[in-house]
């Protein structure tokens, strides 16, 4: 049997007064499930009080792996495998390796940040998003809170977000 949250929906169409809003939420010690809107809100990361990505350290750890990989493939092949001496060459050409380093770094730290972040965002293929209100895709933004993770009642949340300018606030169980 399925987990089910029960969550209240504030709805807003303005993305300055929803700024503000998640600034006197979070002020009033409630816990914010999430935010949705339907275009990039400039300083809502900072609002919701979101740190840094760390998703650049797995960029440099794919393509830190990638590098080393495609040395050992290539050193493996020319030095190991099949090693060729023509016209007093070196067994390990390094200059002549660094194109083919540098596509196979470039290839797995993209796929390993690509797959890293579906990993973290749960969007896997066969996997069913939670979709509070359809107006989010297209002009309203919407403040998701779980009544599961906050000590305040029900009535005290929906009052808060009428206060803080919220154009209707729904329950709703997912």
């Amino acid at each position: 049997m399925a987990h089910t949250s029960n969550y209240i929906l504030g709805v807003y169409d303005d993305e300055d007064v929803l700024l503000k809003a998640i600034k006197n939420v979070r002020d009033g010690g409630v816990k914010i499930h999430e935010v949705y809107s339907p275009f990039p809100v400039h300083g809502i990361e900072d609002a919701l009080g979101y740190r840094r990505s760390r998703l650049s350290i797995v960029a440099f750890m794919f393509g830190l792996l990638g590098t080393s990989l495609a040395l050992t493939m290539q050193l493996g092949m020319m030095t190991v495998d099949w090693p060729m001496i023509i016209g007093g060459k070196d067994y390990a050409p390094i200059p002549s390796f660094i194109p083919v380093t540098f596509e196979l770094t470039v290839l797995l730290a993209s796929f390993g940040m690509v797959g890293t972040f579906m990993i973290i965002s749960n969007l896997k293929p066969w996997g069913k998003p939670k979709l509070f209100d359809k107006r989010i895709t297209d002009d309203k933004h919407i403040v998701a809170i779980d009544l599961g993770t906050n000590q305040l009642e029900e009535s005290a949340i929906d009052k808060m977000l009428k206060d803080s300018g919220a154009s209707e606030v729904n329950k709703k169980t997912l």
